[in-house]
C-alpha cells in the first residue's frame, strides 16, 4: 500500500466490521501495511491507527504517542506495531478524558477508559509483547482496539453533552490546558 493511502472515514462500512486476525506477520504486504500505517499516522498528527481505519480488516494497529498539534502533551514514543493485540487485565480506575479519531474529523469527546491495563500483541518482528499501559498511551491502546472490534470513541461516550465540534473544543478547553 502507498504511504498516501487514505484514512477512510465514519460511514465506511470496514470501519463497523470486527477485523480479521493476522495470520503471517513475516508476509510482505503485513509488513507493507505496518509501513504505511506508520506513515499514515504522521502525516495525519495522530497518534494512533489501526488497519481498518485506511479499510484493511486486519486486527493490528500502530501506536505512535508523540506531542503534535492534535496532542501537544502526547508522551513520546517510537511507533510501535501491534499485532493481534488483546488487554489481559485492567484497573478498576476509569478516567474520562479528550479523545479524536482521524476517522471522525472534526469532532472531540471526553471519553471513558480505564487509566491502567496489561496487553499483549506481537510485534512486527513475530516477538510476543507484553506490558503494562497507563494514562494516555493505554487511551491510545483501548481507542485502536475498538476500531479491530468494529467501534468508534462516540460509542463510548456516556453522555450527548461530552461531544465537541473541534473548534469549540480548540476554543473553550484547549486554551484552557495551555494557559
Amino acid at each position: 500500500m502507498p504511504a498516501d493511502t487514505p484514512i477512510i472515514q465514519l460511514g465506511h462500512p470496514v470501519l463497523r466490521q470486527v477485523a480479521q486476525p493476522v495470520a503471517d506477520i513475516h508476509a510482505p504486504a503485513v509488513q507493507a501495511l505496518i509501513d504505511t500505517l506508520i506513515a499514515s499516522v504522521k502525516e495525519a498528527n495522530g497518534v494512533g491507527i489501526a488497519a481498518p481505519q485506511i479499510a484493511c480488516s486486519q486486527r493490528l494497529f500502530v501506536v505512535a504517542s508523540r506531542p503534535s498539534v492534535r496532542y501537544p502533551y502526547a508522551p513520546d514514543m517510537a511507533p510501535t506495531a501491534m499485532i493481534n493485540p488483546r488487554v489481559l487485565g485492567h484497573g478498576s480506575e476509569k478516567v474520562k478524558d479528550w479523545e479524536g479519531c482521524l476517522s471522525v474529523g472534526g469532532l472531540r469527546a471526553l471519553v471513558p477508559r480505564h487509566h491502567r491495563i496489561e496487553v499483549e500483541y506481537t510485534d512486527r518482528h513475530g516477538q510476543c509483547c507484553r506490558q503494562v499501559l497507563e494514562g494516555f498511551v493505554a487511551r491510545i491502546f483501548q481507542h485502536e482496539l475498538d476500531h479491530l472490534d468494529g467501534l468508534v470513541f462516540l460509542d463510548r461516550v456516556e453522555h450527548q453533552d461530552d461531544v465537541f465540534s473541534e473548534d469549540a473544543y480548540q476554543q473553550h478547553v484547549a486554551a484552557r490546558t495551555t494557559a
